[in-house]
């Protein structure tokens, strides 16, 4: 007769369930009282929001701050997103503008540090991939922050424009502009660095 084993306990149980939800279905056990279905939308999506804002701030402890501010922004208002739009667009749109707010108010998206960009080029093991991401993110801070954001959410996230525009509330016509003005800069900043 084989052993038995005891039941995983309850948080556990929460913890696999709550795993397999969909974020729209966590979304709805957050507005009945389910605290606990946030902390699952937390560990889901906090990576992912983290390396948006330290692209976007170019420091990782202001990174750091302006994700937990917009999971405390996003928790607070919760009841206003939609199911017809993507969890991760809408919260992304929160880490964004949090990301302006801290950007107007200290002035750092022209205080980048080298190594934030690391995720636009190819990684490499030999010191000419290093060089490049190096330069990239040279490059990236010279771009206005709308630019920026632009190319980050494009190339660094992979957005289509229609999710970019959900995320910035800019027009798709505009986000394309700004991704096209954004690489023209790049290519001529990046021309001149190799001169």
């Amino acid at each position: 007769m084989p052993p038995q084993t005891s039941p995983p306990p309850p948080e556990h149980e929460a913890a696999s369930a709550g795993a397999a939800l969909s974020d729209a279905m966590l979304v709805q056990q957050v507005l009945a009282g389910r605290v606990e279905a946030f902390a699952t939308l937390v560990d889901r999506h906090h990576a992912h929001c983290l390396r948006v804002a330290t692209n976007l701030l170019g420091n990782a402890d202001d990174a750091d701050d302006v994700v937990q501010e917009a999971f405390v922004r996003a928790y607070r208002h919760i009841g206003r997103y939609s199911e017809r739009d993507r969890f991760l667009a809408w919260l992304l749109r929160i880490v964004v503008n949090q990301c302006r707010t801290r950007a107007t108010r200290e002035a750092r998206y022209t205080a980048l540090e080298p190594h934030v960009h690391e995720g636009l080029v190819v990684d490499g093991p030999d010191a000419a991939h290093t060089d490049r991401r190096e330069e990239l993110a040279v490059a990236l801070a010279q771009l206005a922050p709308e630019q920026r954001e632009a190319i980050v959410l494009r190339f660094g996230e992979e957005l289509s424009y229609d999710e970019m525009a959900t995320v910035t509330g800019a027009g798709v016509s505009a986000l394309k502009m700004r991704v096209q003005r954004a690489c023209s800069r790049l290519r001529t900043l990046l021309s001149e660095h190799l001169s």
